[in-house]
């Protein structure tokens, strides 16, 4: 009888039968999942809070992650940080999503023209993975390596409506059982995100994820045989009636994604010439 995979953090995964699946592994990865950049210290019933992993499992494990580099633990309280072998683990992957580097002075130029925070992003299942971002002085910051909703955040509901049929109807049905209260808005505003992008191309987020935020978003592909990309913009309140204005007046994401995806592949082709590949 084939093993069960199951998601041991609660991270909304669908259960599918899996052989070759390490569940030990899997949790030690699920702890590591847990620290975002808002949480410099966790203790063990914080991780076993967030993972629903019973505490002397959660030991083992913290204990291992130690061993290896990828946990450091505070003098007192009894508590752990992310070590160097995660901080060089996670720079490493960052540096390989070339997009970035073709996006930057993009991304710099639409900050500049909205007046805006502006974010790259990629999805981390029933979250989108913030990549890169460009701070405006007046506007909202959300830092690299930030984790946002997809069911309540404009990066998310770009990215479901970029998605082929079937593996849309998936993530909305992650959402749904991940929290099955909130569906009936969240339903809701999916159905708004699907009709602003066919119509305008961005979706949008008006105080949904936060009182205080409105956002718009876009995204684009990059041809490189990956999962869509997601470019937002974000602003404070009091600060964010420009960003939608400018998008619907003169569409500046349209302008934007039509610009980035030809400037990225003519970088990924140079640098594959360059190589001799």
């Amino acid at each position: 009888m084939p093993r069960i995979r199951r998601s041991t953090a609660k991270t909304g995964l669908a259960i599918v039968p899996d052989r070759k699946f390490v569940t030990a592994l899997g949790r030690g990865l699920d702890v590591l999942r847990c620290f975002g950049p808002r949480d410099r210290w966790l203790a063990n019933q914080d991780i076993a809070a967030r993972t629903g992993l019973a505490r002397p499992t959660v030991s083992r494990l913290v204990y291992t992650l130690t061993q290896l580099g990828f946990l450091r633990p505070a003098h007192s309280p009894r508590k752990y940080a992310l070590g160097t072998a995660a901080v060089s683990l996670g720079y490493s992957a960052l540096t390989q999503i070339d997009i970035r580097r073709a996006a930057r002075p993009l991304l710099h130029a639409l900050s500049q023209h909205t007046n805006a925070s502006v974010h790259l992003a990629i999805n981390d299942g029933v979250h989108m993975q913030v990549v890169d971002t460009y701070w405006h002085s007046s506007a909202f910051v959300i830092d690299i390596g930030s984790r946002v909703p997809v069911a309540t955040t404009s990066l998310g509901r770009a990215y479901v409506c970029a998605l082929p049929e079937e593996e849309r109807k998936a993530i909305l049905e992650q959402i749904r059982a991940r929290r099955p209260e909130d569906w009936p808005l969240a339903r809701k505003r999916f159905e708004e995100a699907f009709r602003d992008y066919e119509q305008y191309g961005y979706c949008f987020a008006l105080g949904d994820w936060r009182r205080d935020v409105n956002a718009v978003a876009t995204p684009f592909d990059p041809r490189d045989g990956t999962k869509p990309i997601v470019v937002g913009c974000s602003g404070s309140l009091s600060n964010s009636a420009p960003i939608c204005s400018s998008a619907t007046s003169d569409r500046a994401f349209w302008r934007w994604s039509g610009t980035c995806a030809p400037r990225f592949n003519k970088s990924e082709r140079g640098g594959r010439e360059r190589s001799g590949r």
